[in-house]
């Protein structure tokens, strides 16, 4: 889908270029503004592109969050919860000493998809903690 919204940002913004030099509005368009209008319509188009970039991935070692500005991969050791507040935009990781990572790849938007997204991370989040927490028990 966002693709092809991006794509209609550049055909229209090609459009509209074309059009600077044909139509008569007494304002005379060179090809340097021909140029800038299909600039602004590839800038749009990459903004836009830019907003499918946020990915979440896991396994049994981690989780990698990847948001509109980085990447960071966190060990689920050092991941204390995964939580959706109410009234959120998006999911978060819950760290220690009260700092969190927001996980923008599981929107509120999403319904069911978030919840079975936040179900899986919380899942392999247990099954990388919880035999830890029973070695750690004394045996006996």
């Amino acid at each position: 889908m966002s693709g092809a919204i991006a794509a209609v940002f550049v055909a229209v913004f090609t459009v509209v270029a074309i059009l600077l030099r044909t139509t008569s509005t007494g304002v005379f368009f060179q090809v340097s503004d021909q140029i800038a209008m299909v600039g602004i319509g590839v800038l749009l188009a990459c903004g836009v592109l830019w907003l499918t970039w946020p990915r979440v991935t896991a396994d049994a070692a981690g989780v990698t969050v990847r948001n509109l500005l980085g990447r960071t991969r966190y060990p689920w050791e050092s991941v204390v919860g995964i939580s959706f507040p109410d009234g959120a935009a998006w999911a978060r990781l819950e760290l220690p000493d009260d700092e969190y990572v927001p996980v923008m790849a599981v929107q509120a938007i999403d319904g069911d998809r978030a919840v079975t997204a936040i179900r899986e991370l919380r899942r392999l989040h247990r099954a990388a903690v919880e035999p830890a927490a029973g070695a750690a028990e004394p045996q006996g």
